[in-house]
């Protein structure tokens, strides 16, 4: 069992670590870890993961079963995007526009009274082998459905955005607990050590619904939380190299301060055996050094072709700002980061999916500004083979209702919406799940966040029921009490 308990519970030794370990000197984190008795400042799969691709090994020991993803990239469509605009088509919404099918009394967490039924203002039509219908929104998107496997039935528990969007995140609808890329990163570590095993890349508009709070490691130790990056700063990773006002931080200074502070670090450890900040701000400080050589080559997009940079759309001004983020994201994800966050669109009632106004007008600069990008991530990681050991998730929080709002909008709804994978691990070309004649609630093969949470985690060889951790004298873990591998969309 990859048990992992805090320090309000049991010993790292459950893990079964090996007793010997590595030749070399141990790390201060190593060494507050034996002398604090805290998490052990190492997950342990993290550590049989760089001790196997040390050795050439594939298969990472201490694993549940063999992992078919190594790493994981999530494009997160912030705010609720549209089912039946965009993925679910439903021909039924034409045959009763603007009739008043909805319900009576305005359902929890709804904004507004549901309307007539509203139509889609866009065309679909089939595409590929498949014949998936696609909304015109997507015309890139489109051309690769028979490589994507879709759940056309994603149910939550909350039709409210701040609820909606952690129970995505983190299987909870409440704050304080540790988001899937935690508890990845937590398990597994980066592939490589020069750079963190969990990055996130948020809007430059702005956080999404629960700032951060979509992005933490809850109880788990602050250095598995989302390190975040603004890929459009001159310095995308600040003061990583001393200012050159600085002329005192010469290596000499340098020395001297890191003597000093493994002293003060060795005696609040010894004052405080149960603090896990004290380990995080020192694996914070080791990544910092290593990242001073790999980090500046991630970010720096000068050796990518011309051709490349058109794909991604960074020549277009509606394209250039996901394009970017989601090139990065390639970079990144192919230099050892585990596990990407891509986010379109920042909180709040515009430059979002969250399209109450006006589906016409929202909609289609959302979808222009994520289509291209999207399509060129998916098929630049198929040409340099990445997705071989990469998967891909497209989801948002919730879905949107098939009744008008105030006019050409559509309200929130937890009832129904779509979520897609591409990569590693699972059948292309598949749908699973349906929604119901109006795309209002799901029908058949439903699916929720648990569900997809416990399959991702079974591709990176993680059975979700038995990566546990302790806490407040709870078991907790990423699908709580919940989730099921949805084994008809994978391979094998």
């Amino acid at each position: 069992m990859l048990s992992r308990r805090t320090s309000h519970g049991v010993a790292a030794d459950t893990l079964g670590l090996p007793s010997g370990g590595r030749s070399q000197q141990p790390t201060r984190r190593q060494w507050l870890a034996a002398a604090g008795g805290g998490f052990g400042g190492v997950a342990l799969t993290a550590w049989l993961a760089r001790e196997a691709s040390a050795a050439g090994q594939d298969v990472v020991p201490g694993l549940h079963h063999p992992a078919r993803v190594k790493r994981v990239i999530q494009l997160f469509m912030n705010g609720g995007a549209s089912p039946m605009d965009t993925f679910d088509y439903k021909p039924a919404l034409e045959k009763y526009h603007g009739q008043m099918l909805g319900p009576k009394e305005k359902p929890e967490g709804f904004t507004g009274a549901a309307g007539a039924v509203m139509q889609s203002p866009f065309s679909f039509q089939q595409y590929g082998e498949t014949g998936r219908w696609v909304s015109s929104v997507f015309p890139h998107q489109a051309k690769m459905v028979d490589q994507l496997t879709f759940l056309m039935a994603m149910t939550t528990k909350s039709n409210v955005h701040g609820p909606a969007s952690y129970m995505m995140n983190t299987g909870f609808i409440l704050p304080g607990f540790p988001c899937m890329g935690a508890w990845i990163s937590y398990a597994l570590g980066s592939v490589r050590d020069e750079l963190p095993a969990f990055v996130v890349l948020p809007d430059p508009g702005g956080l999404p619904y629960n700032q951060k709070g979509n992005f933490s490691a809850g109880f788990l130790p602050a250095q598995y939380q989302g390190t975040l990056l603004d890929v459009h700063r001159a310095e995308v990773v600040p003061y990583l190299q001393a200012p050159q006002e600085s002329g005192f931080a010469t290596g000499v200074s340098d020395q001297a301060t890191r003597r000093l502070l493994a002293d003060l670090n060795a005696r609040h450890a010894a004052a405080h055996p149960t603090d896990s900040q004290l380990e995080s701000q020192i694996a914070a400080g080791e990544l910092a050094a290593r990242m001073q050589l790999a980090a500046p080559g991630a970010f720096d997009l000068a050796d990518e072709t011309s051709a490349t940079l058109q794909a991604y759309g960074m020549e277009q001004p509606s394209t250039a700002d996901f394009g970017k983020r989601c090139l990065i994201a390639r970079r990144l994800i192919e230099r050892g980061t585990r596990f990407v966050q891509v986010w379109s669109g920042p909180q709040g009632a515009v430059n979002n999916w969250d399209n109450h106004g006006s589906i016409p007008a929202e909609l289609p600069p959302m979808a222009l500004s994520v289509d291209q990008p999207i399509a060129a991530l998916v098929s630049d990681l198929r040409q340099r083979g990445l997705l071989e050991d990469t998967l891909v998730v497209w989801t948002t929080e919730f879905g949107r209702t098939p009744f008008a709002q105030g006019g050409v909008g559509r309200d929130h709804n937890r009832g129904t919406f779509v979520t897609w994978l591409v990569g590693a691990g699972v059948k292309p070309g598949m749908a699973y799940g349906e929604s119901d004649e109006l795309g209002y609630q799901a029908a058949v093969d439903k699916t929720d966040c648990h569900d997809l949470h416990a399959t991702i985690l079974h591709l990176l060889g993680i059975d979700h029921q038995k990566l546990v951790v302790r806490t407040g004298g709870i078991d907790r873990r990423l699908t709580d009490v919940h989730g099921h591998v949805i084994r008809p969309i994978l391979h094998g």
